[in-house]
């Protein structure tokens, strides 16, 4: 209670200082639709100075602050409408100014004489997030999700597809603002098999505000799916076949209707593909040196789908509903040999063991969402949504493991196990979001209840006599039920013409339990049960001291609760040596992040990051306690974990037909940790990662494209340090049919050094190794756009820009 008094006695406090006007309004079409992402300039009267610039949101509403007392005029444009300009704007620098709807008239130009596009650059910062673009850039056909984050500004993927951003573990999965409930090997799956034909772009929010939940320690990284907006009816087909060492293929299609009343929508993909990884390690543990060769081959097909219409029952109240779903069906092989050998003698082999697994895998999830808004377009708004998600996982698993002689030609010993290992998660969320201006600003507050529920089933059996037993005693059932109840307040407004502030809080109680119900009553365990309640303060500070320079600073408090993915104690094995499991002791991780930005002239960007965490939930890789051979991953918290980032981001115009966009960020990262008997973690390492992308306009219409990065050494989880490695892509695009029909070809990885290198050393096992998979590939992309075109769509330019830059920038 004192928290929330200190923070409403504050805001009275600021609210009394640097008393200047605000100026909003809303601009449509002569259709009544909104008009997005226009440009809002409003200039002094006296001189016909530039004094601000703002941008039109999805809603078409803008909102210009900070105003002083003068006489202006306004000036809003969009391609494809005529200038509108509103002369005589008065201001006397107190009140609060709603000149109502702006209504834009269409270009008298016709299109069969002309085609009016607009740019939608491919990185844009706004003041809580940066924005990958990535709808139409030519190097993404053929790809997927985990492939488009692997490009994505201060985001870096690892050798488990673990997803970092700026040096930090722990980024939150959403899709179209709502939150994957996966994790693991199952979040892996998913954005594998997620086609970047359907992703529009991709929002990296490093450090949220108190409007959305406190999970992820990285952030947030919200994956938008692409959703036309035009009136009338539209829609697109689109069909992709990229070939490496084996093809994949996907066909995807939308359609889109929409006018004064409804807004109807829908997107569905098929595909079919495969894909392969290959891991070699040596390990040396307890006087033993071991070679191990993992080959991983994956089959799959699948399909998803997404439903779903707004209706706009009365001028300011809108009421929605989104149904989507999936099915995704695979069959893995995979080859596990490990020769053994005394480390005094290591030429001389003991025995060799080869595990060669199968599985049949099958992943099914739906969605629902429906979701109330109201807007009454001056600046209070209402939205409530209410989800369920289910998400159901099937893997039957068969694993013989033979033991040879050092010929690998007789045999010693057969120990044949099968796995039968389904999953089903159902999360239940009701959100509710407030806003309302409040002392020249604007002032949020909101609620949320959520709860997943997760099942887990791990059956292990050994075969006897040709026939699968039971093994109760490495069989267990878990379940584990999180509830989390939040509420938020947050506040912000301009202090003057050249400062801007935020200030939040959300408070999140946590109940959680994770149950182990195992077989044999002597092996159960009692739950272990988290209840907690957590204060997750966050602040904004911006300040513009001249028109081109532009500096943040924000800070806030994170946490990251461990799931059912790294709960469950019980081996998952790759083979009679080599397994992973679970911790069901783990402590949710906490993390406080400051970050300084800097923008100069609207376009380039830079930003000093700090984190420090307690707590970290990591990966490590350790030797089996029981068995001398073994050794396993398992997942555990570090003591502390400090980083610190710097991050560079510029957009160069080479020459009038070559532009290009460079990403650079450098990080120091320090891992502590001490479990005792010499089990000790003190990692520092030092990395740096570079992204370009350049775009060549070319004769007869061709736009060419070259994309690639550069990661250097770093440490994936607590101990591992990998080296370098770099990819290189080369892209070429041609528009026909008066743009509505797009080809794409490119190749990825041309060189083929993707893959990943490294050491780890922890605990008396030392492990080094290396793996590639089929990242280098030819592709081919066929578009197709049908419908009206009255609202035109965009045409993305490499570049980069800020949200204030729209207008006015270089």
């Amino acid at each position: 209670m004192r928290v929330f008094l200190t923070l409403i006695i504050s805001l009275f406090t600021i609210s009394i200082y640097a008393q200047m006007s605000t100026l909003r309004g809303r601009l449509e079409d002569n259709q009544g639709g909104a008009i997005a992402y226009a440009n809002v300039v409003l200039y002094n009267t006296s001189d016909s100075s530039l004094f601000k610039v703002g941008v039109s949101d999805e809603n078409g509403i803008f909102e210009l602050q900070g105003l002083e007392a003068g006489t202006y005029y306004l000036e809003a444009s969009y391609l494809g409408f005529d200038d509108f300009r509103k002369p005589d704007i008065r201001v006397d620098g107190t009140q609060q100014i709603d000149i109502g709807v702006l209504v834009l008239t269409p270009s008298a130009i016709e299109l069969a004489q002309a085609t009016v596009t607009s740019s939608r650059v491919l990185v844009e910062i706004k003041p809580d997030r940066t924005i990958f673009n990535v709808e139409g850039t030519i190097n993404s056909a053929g790809s997927d999700a985990i492939s488009l984050l692997r490009k994505a500004p201060n985001v870096t993927v690892d050798n488990n597809d673990n997803i970092n951003v700026l040096g930090r573990a722990g980024v939150l999965l959403y899709v179209d603002g709502k939150r994957l409930p996966l994790g693991g090997q199952d979040l892996s799956n998913y954005l594998q098999n997620l086609p970047a034909e359907q992703i529009d772009r991709i929002e990296i929010i490093t450090n949220p505000g108190s409007k959305y939940e406190a999970e992820g320690n990285a952030g947030i990284i919200d994956i938008r799916l692409k959703r036309d907006k035009n009136l009338g009816a539209n829609g697109s087909v689109n069909t992709t076949y990229s070939q490496g060492q084996y093809h994949r293929a996907n066909l995807t299609g939308s359609a889109n209707y929409r006018n004064k009343s409804v807004n109807a929508f829908g997107t569905g993909s098929v595909g079919n593909g495969a894909g392969f990884n290959k891991m070699l390690f040596e390990s040396y543990q307890n006087n033993l040196v071991q070679h191990e060769i993992n080959n991983h081959k994956n089959d799959w097909r699948n399909y998803n789908y997404r439903l779903g219409a707004d209706f706009f029952l009365a001028k300011n109240h809108t009421i929605g509903f989104l149904a989507g779903g999936g099915d995704n069906i695979s069959d893995n092989t995979s080859y596990n040999r490990i020769t053994l050998a005394l480390e005094a003698t290591p030429d001389n082999i003991d025995s060799i063991l080869v595990a060669n697994n199968t599985a049949d895998n099958s992943r099914t999830q739906q969605t629902y969402n429906l979701n109330y808004r109201f807007d009454n377009a001056q600046g209070r708004s209402l939205n409530v949504d209410l989800d369920y998600g289910s998400y159901k996982n099937r893997s039957v698993r068969f694993q013989p493991n033979r033991y040879y002689d050092a010929s690998e030609q007789v045999l010693l010993t057969e120990i044949i196990n099968s796995f039968d290992t389904p999953t089903d998660i159902d999360i239940y969320t009701f959100t509710v979001d407030y806003e309302e201006e409040l002392w020249k600003g604007k002032l949020g507050a909101g609620a949320k209840l959520s709860q997943v529920i997760s099942d887990n089933t791990f059956l292990f059996f050994d075969e006897i006599n040709g026939l699968p037993v039971q093994n109760n005693r490495s069989s267990n059932e878990f379940t584990y039920n999180e509830k989390v109840y939040a509420g938020y307040i947050n506040y912000a407004r301009g202090l003057g013409e050249k400062w801007n502030f935020s200030i939040g809080l959300r408070a999140e109680q946590t109940d959680a339990t994770g149950d182990l119900r195992a077989f044999l009553p002597e092996l159960q365990e009692p739950p272990v049960e988290l209840n907690y309640l957590s204060w997750f303060p966050n602040a904004g500070l911006t300040w513009q001291p001249a028109p081109k320079h532009t500096l943040s600073l924000n800070g806030g408090r994170r946490i990251n609760r461990p799931d059912y993915n790294v709960l469950n104690p019980f081996n998952n094995q790759i083979s009679q040596l080599s397994y992973e499991k679970g911790n069901p002791f783990l402590r949710p991780e906490i993390v406080n992040n400051l970050e300084l930005g800097y923008t100069l002239s609207y376009r380039y960007n830079f930003k000093l990051a700090y984190s420090r965490t307690t707590d970290q939930i990591t990966r490590l890789i350790a030797p089996d306690d029981v068995d001398p051979r073994a050794g396993f991953i398992t997942w555990a918290n570090l003591a502390e974990q400090t980083i610190y980032s710097f991050n560079v981001s510029a957009p160069v115009q080479i020459l009038k037909n070559w532009s290009a966009y460079f990403n650079a960020g450098i990080s120091h990262l320090d891992n502590q940790a001490n479990y005792g008997e010499g089990a000790v973690v003190d990692v520092q390492a030092l990395t740096y990662n570079i992204y370009q992308q350049h775009t060549f306009t070319l004769p007869a219409g061709f736009t060419g494209e070259i994309s690639g990065y550069y990661s250097g050494p770093g440490v994936w989880g607590g101990v591992f340090e990998y080296e370098s490695s770099w990819s290189l892509d080369l892209g070429l695009q041609r528009k026909f049919l008066k743009d509505r029909l797009n080809v794409r070809v490119s190749v990825s990885d041309i060189f083929y050094e993707t893959g990943w290198d490294g050491f780890s050393d922890f605990n008396g096992l030392y492990a080094e190794g290396g793996g590639r998979w089929d990242s280098r590939r030819a592709s081919l992309s066929l578009g197709y756009r049908f419908g009206n075109e009255n609202v035109k769509s965009r045409k993305r330019t490499t570049g980069i820009e800020s949200e204030a830059g729209r207008v006015g920038g270089e």
